[in-house]
């Protein structure tokens, strides 16, 4: 196996584990990922086990941000892992009373985007700036 594919194997399991410890359903982890349509839940588990995930600029886009809002969860609650769950399950005033992850799971790219800002502030200052 090559480098880059012990990289892509690395990469799925960890993208996978992030979304179980969130707690999401194999629904809603197909459709944050944007994975092809005929993708059943029960595929998901290839992923868990090292399959690549789709090598497509939409699902790798979500990679990036899932890493991201994982890592902003992670140096927000540097002592206490369960507190980034708990963050991601509670309702917030700046996302209408919904949980981020009622958000990431209705609003795909614009929620992970959404997301990602309340957590990482330089994040957000990219986003804002103008093009």
């Amino acid at each position: 196996m090559s480098s880059s594919q012990q990289d892509q194997t690395l990469i799925s399991k960890h993208i996978m584990r992030i979304l179980d410890e969130w707690g999401l359903s194999g629904k809603d982890t197909i459709n944050i990922l944007a994975l092809p349509i005929k993708t059943r839940t029960r595929h998901l588990e290839r992923f868990r086990e090292g399959e690549p995930l789709p090598n497509s600029q939409v699902v790798l886009e979500r990679i990036e941000h899932i890493a991201g809002i994982a890592d902003a969860l992670r140096t927000s609650y540097p002592r206490n892992a369960h507190m980034g769950i708990i963050w991601m399950r509670t309702p917030h005033k700046r996302f209408q009373k919904q949980t981020p992850l009622q958000v990431l799971a209705e609003r795909g790219l614009s929620g992970l985007r959404a997301v990602r800002a309340e957590l990482d502030c330089v994040f957000a200052w990219d986003e804002s700036r103008p093009n």
